[in-house]
């Protein structure tokens, strides 16, 4: 709740919010894209064409690899954990295809999917709240 009047607030004037987190505050502000680089396999997270952060990532393996191109998140969906996708799913408008958690750590930084982007599932999770459905996402 505010202690003063909102006619009192005008354009210029700072508004120092506390108690609030980074990530929400990043997701107020902010324009997000991902860049996915699969020889490096890492996806950078920007704000506002700005490097805000970078997670190592496993890839599609050579029979099955990861589609190149501009997509956008389509779907967002929080996983039980237990299954391929691990802990959260962020689907991509390429069918089929998407940015998921892993029950299976060991596989970060190799190409072992079936096209899909795997995170770790401690990353995912930060970035899943950053991210908004129609966020565009390239794959390079």
């Amino acid at each position: 709740m505010l202690n003063f009047p909102a006619t009192s607030l005008k354009l210029g004037n700072k508004l120092r919010l506390t108690g609030i987190s980074k990530e929400v505050i990043f997701l107020l502000t902010s324009k997000v894209s991902i860049k996915i680089i699969l020889h490096k396999r890492r996806l950078y997270l920007y704000r506002r064409a700005q490097l805000y952060n970078s997670y190592p990532i496993a890839i599609g393996k050579p029979s099955t690899p990861s589609p190149i191109g501009t997509w956008k998140i389509i779907n967002k969906k929080i996983m039980d954990g237990r299954q391929v996708f691990g802990t959260r799913w962020m689907g991509l408008s390429k069918p089929h295809y998407g940015i998921h958690g892993t029950n299976n750590p060991s596989s970060i930084g190799k190409a072992v999917s079936l096209g899909c982007i795997r995170m770790y599932n401690r990353d995912i999770e930060i970035i899943f709240p950053l991210v908004s459905l129609g966020t565009i996402v390239y794959i390079i």
